[in-house]
């Protein structure tokens, strides 16, 4: 074995070192060692020397899992300081999904003209109700998607309810808002539902044709 190998040269250069020099103790040359008490020696050396090996690597070891165990943890602590963060950030999602039946009766109520002297005074009341609760919810972070007729329509905030076949614009505008959109800071709480442009399609096309041409006997 090399630790056998490595101990009997170490006794080897010892042996030969004891030889070339003279030691003398009150003046009488110092006893030689003998070999046995030098390999035994050498045999706690190579031990001991073996244990701090392993002592070390054992140091280095638990070094390495001491700082993985610190980054788990603060990574951990980062996770749940963010997740604190968002759920207070977003603490009005659910109440506000549970709010949005009557912030889109408030829409259907305000954009239709009213028919009679009397419910535009309930509608000048509603209008004033709507505001507030408005301003209520954008101080919760809270801000509505309003599209307006003739908008590009966006797949990230809208929802198209159905198509509306126009020959007189370009496809993918807005022709109507059936309902606001909202978002919460940056997450879309719910899009905003509208109707969308697009090209009539050729028979579509052909009837509205025909149907103007009945009208003109008619009309003159």
């Amino acid at each position: 074995m090399k630790k056998d190998k490595d101990i009997e040269e170490n006794i080897e250069e010892a042996e030969n070192e004891a030889s070339n020099e003279e030691t003398k103790v009150d003046g009488k040359p110092d006893k030689k060692v003998p070999r046995k008490e030098l390999e035994k020696a050498y045999k706690e050396i190579a031990k001991l020397n073996e244990q701090l090996e392993k002592a070390n690597a054992d140091r280095d070891n638990w070094k390495n899992e001491y700082y993985k165990a610190y980054a788990d943890t603060q990574n951990l602590r980062k996770s749940l300081e963010q997740d604190s963060r968002n759920a207070v950030r977003y603490r009005a999602m659910g109440f506000l999904e549970n709010l949005l039946p009557a912030l889109n009766a408030f829409h259907l109520a305000l954009d239709n003209p009213a028919p009679t002297p009397e419910a535009r005074n309930y509608q000048i009341g509603f209008s004033y109700i709507y505001s507030q609760l408005v301003a209520a919810l954008e101080s919760e972070g809270v801000s509505e998607i309003s599209p307006k007729i003739g908008d590009k329509f966006d797949l990230d905030s809208m929802h198209a309810v159905d198509t509306d076949p126009r020959d007189d614009m370009e496809e993918g505008l807005v022709t109507k808002v059936l309902s606001k959109g909202y978002r919460l800071h940056d997450r879309l709480v719910s899009a905003a539902m509208v109707r969308v442009s697009a090209k009539p399609k050729k028979e579509e096309k052909e009837n509205n044709e025909e149907a103007e041409a009945d009208k003109k006997p008619a009309e003159a």
